[in-house]
């Protein structure tokens, strides 16, 4: 057997992190690779980091909350893990020497650990969209210039990058969305709707803020944006698909007419292994398809009326990596505000469409959004504008 494949989760307590976990499990007891546990890396759960790290025994846990670094240090007293605390021993531990960064910190807060292990030189799964969203331009000229590979976690992207082979005569892309919980409810009925009901996801097992995003179409939103990065093509050639079963994941359209497509069940098992086995396939237990018992698929197209968050995403990304970066940082505080009751659901998409007017009409579209500093500066724009908008929220008509 080759050496072991020495890997570092950044994220390691979230949805994705446990998941690629589990993957690692199944493939080290298949055998067919063996994989390795440099870093774990959580937010604010030092309970369940160090029940992870008693398990995968890694070089280093790193909690990003320190006021949770003693207990931490407590619970793997003696067991000869180092442990970390702080966003700065996070961003560190990425750039420690390992194949591959698995990067699944949620939201904005993932870009500097991406950042850094790129710059690295190492290669990145990346499941953390707004890394791309917010510095894709950054991140891609960084791993350009190391020599570091991006490969996709996503689903979708894992769908597409599967089916797109070099390239070459490429037509457009297609992205599916499962529809979320409201794809057939009205604006009516989805005015007054609980967080618990916008994250009861139909096919998706996910954390609370990408279930929320996928009940706004935000999450695919975001999707488009990074797909656009990812596989450098213009916004024009990709289109998103509601498509209910979630079996179709990626599209690419060939100038020839022909259509090459990636199905799998939904499970996030499969992108997260081909991921981190690429350029080999690991052995998993997901669930296997049945297309005969499946009988159908089924397509239609997005209602912009119902769920603006696409075209929000076609505006964002004409106004360059800036825009891109405030429809982020105002839909992460527009979601964390409906899930403290401070909003309603539809208010999520309207505080995006009204922060990215107000930064198209500033003196802001000229940042090239090449720094992290500038990046940074824009996030915060997002979210100040984000919060104003807010306190407005609950007198604005139909909100």
């Amino acid at each position: 057997m080759a050496h072991p494949r020495r890997i570092s989760i950044m994220g390691s307590t979230g949805s994705i992190g446990t998941s690629a976990l589990d993957v690692v499990a199944q493939a080290n007891a298949a055998g067919d690779t063996s994989f390795e546990i440099v870093v774990l890396a959580a937010g604010r759960d030092a309970a369940s980091l160090a029940e992870q790290a008693l398990a995968v025994r890694p070089e280093i846990a790193v909690i990003a909350d320190e006021s949770q670094l003693p207990e931490l240090r407590d619970r793997l007293a003696g067991t000869g893990i180092e442990t970390a605390g702080g966003t700065s021993a996070i961003t560190e531990s990425a750039t420690r020497p390992c194949d591959r960064v698995l990067a699944a910190i949620v939201g904005a807060a993932g870009l500097a650990s991406t950042l850094a292990a790129v710059r690295q030189g190492t290669d990145v799964a990346i499941a953390n969209k707004e890394s791309i969203v917010c510095g894709g331009k950054l991140i891609l000229s960084e791993a350009a210039r190391s020599g570091a590979r991006i490969l996709p976690v996503d689903s979708e992207h894992s769908g597409i990058f599967q089916s797109i082979g070099d390239g070459r005569s490429l037509e457009k892309l297609s992205i599916t969305a499962s529809g979320g919980p409201f794809r057939t409810a009205s604006l009516e009925q989805m005015a007054g709707v609980t967080p618990a009901e916008a994250a009861a996801h139909p096919n998706w097992a996910m954390g609370i803020k990408n279930s929320i995003d996928s009940a706004t179409l935000m999450n695919k939103a975001l999707e488009f944006i990074e797909a656009a990065y990812l596989f450098d093509v213009d916004a024009a050639q990709i289109e998103v698909l509601v498509h209910p079963q979630s079996i179709i994941h990626g599209m690419a359209h060939f100038s020839d007419g022909s259509v090459i497509a990636q199905l799998s069940m939904p499970d996030m098992r499969a992108p997260i292994a081909y991921a981190l086995g690429w350029p080999d396939r690991l052995t998993t237990n997901v669930a296997r398809l049945d297309l005969a018992a499946l009988g159908r698929l089924d397509f239609e197209p997005v209602d912009p009326s119902r769920f603006p968050a696409i075209e929000l995403a076609r505006r964002a990304i004409s106004l360059g990596t800036g825009g891109t970066t405030v429809l982020n940082s105002a839909n992460e505080s527009a979601v964390s505000a409906f899930i403290a009751g401070q909003c309603g659901f539809l208010d999520i998409s309207w505080v995006v469409e009204e922060a990215l007017s107000r930064f198209s009409s500033g003196n802001m579209a000229s940042l090239a959004c090449d720094t992290l500093d500038e990046i940074a500066y824009l996030d915060q724009f997002g979210r100040d504008t984000a919060t104003e908008l807010l306190r407005m929220a609950p007198s604005r008509a139909g909100g």
